[in-house]
C-alpha cells in the first residue's frame, strides 16, 4: 500500500509543479508566455504523463474530488480515501514549496499577487462571484469524473484512457481558467494556497465542497448511464 501512497504523492506534485509552475513562470513571461492556452495543456499533460507512469500503480487519481468521486462510483475501497488524501495534499504543498523557492529566485516576484491560487470576487481572474465559482467548480468536476469512470469502463477502448483524462482536464482548464483559476482539485488549491495566505486561504473551503460535491455528482451521472458496464478496474 506504500507503493500506491508514494505514487499519489509523487503525482500530485507533478500536477502542482507542472500545472502551478507553467502559470506562474512562465503564463506571461515576456515576448514568449504561454497564455491561457499554455497552461490549460500543462494541466493536460501532467496527467496523461503521470496517468502513463502510475496508473498501473495507484490508479493516478492525483485529486481528493477524484478518489471521493471513485468511491462514490463503486470503483474504489472507503478505507483507502483517507491515506490517498493525505497523500495528494501532502504532495501538492511540496510542490507548492518547490515552486516558491523557484519563483522567489526573480526579482520582483509578490506570492500576494496570484501564486496560480484559486479565488472568486476580487480574487477572480474575470471577477466572478461566489456562485458563479461554485456552479463552475462542480459542474466541471462532474464532467471530469464521468470522463474517468467512462474511459476506464471496461467496455471502452483499452489504452486510452489517459489520452481522454488529459484531454478533459485541458479542456476543463481552458473555460474555467478565468472563473475561478480552476481547481477542480483541492489538493492543487491547498498547495499554492498555503504559501499565498490571507484571502487565498480564507477562500479555500470552495475549492474543498465544489470539487468534491461535483465528483460525487459525476459519480451518481455515471452510474444512471453506464453502470451496466461498471470496471472492477482501477482507476485511471
Amino acid at each position: 500500500m506504500m507503493e500506491k501512497y508514494f505514487a499519489e504523492a509523487f503525482g500530485t506534485f507533478w500536477l502542482v509543479l507542472g500545472g502551478c509552475g507553467s502559470a506562474v513562470l512562465a503564463a506571461a513571461f515576456p515576448e514568449v508566455g504561454i497564455g491561457l492556452l499554455g497552461v490549460s495543456l500543462a494541466f493536460g499533460l501532467t496527467v496523461l504523463t503521470m496517468a502513463f507512469a502510475i496508473g498501473h500503480i495507484s490508479g493516478c487519481h492525483l485529486n481528493p474530488a477524484v478518489s471521493v468521486g471513485l468511491w462514490a462510483g463503486g470503483r474504489f475501497p472507503a478505507a483507502q480515501l483517507v491515506p490517498y488524501v493525505a497523500a495528494q495534499v501532502a504532495g501538492a504543498v511540496l510542490a507548492g514549496a518547490v515552486l516558491f523557492v523557484i519563483a522567489s529566485g526573480a526579482a520582483g516576484f509578490d506570492v500576494v499577487a496570484g501564486f496560480a491560487s484559486n479565488g472568486y470576487g476580487d480574487r477572480s481572474p474575470g471577477g466572478y462571484g461566489l456562485v458563479a465559482g461554485l456552479v463552475t467548480e462542480v459542474v466541471m468536476t462532474a464532467g471530469f469524473l464521468v470522463v474517468i469512470l467512462g474511459a476506464t469502463d471496461r467496455r471502452a477502448a483499452p489504452g486510452f484512457a489517459p489520452i481522454a483524462i488529459g484531454l478533459a482536464l485541458t479542456l476543463i482548464h481552458l473555460v474555467s481558467i478565468p472563473v475561478t483559476n480552476t481547481s477542480v482539485n483541492p489538493a492543487r488549491s491547498t498547495g499554492v494556497a498555503l504559501f499565498v495566505g490571507g484571502e487565498a486561504v480564507a477562500q479555500l473551503w470552495l475549492f474543498w465542497i465544489a470539487p468534491l460535491a461535483g465528483g460525487v455528482l459525476g459519480a451518481g451521472i455515471y452510474r444512471a448511464i453506464g453502470s451496466g458496464g461498471d470496471a472492477e478496474a482501477p482507476t485511471q
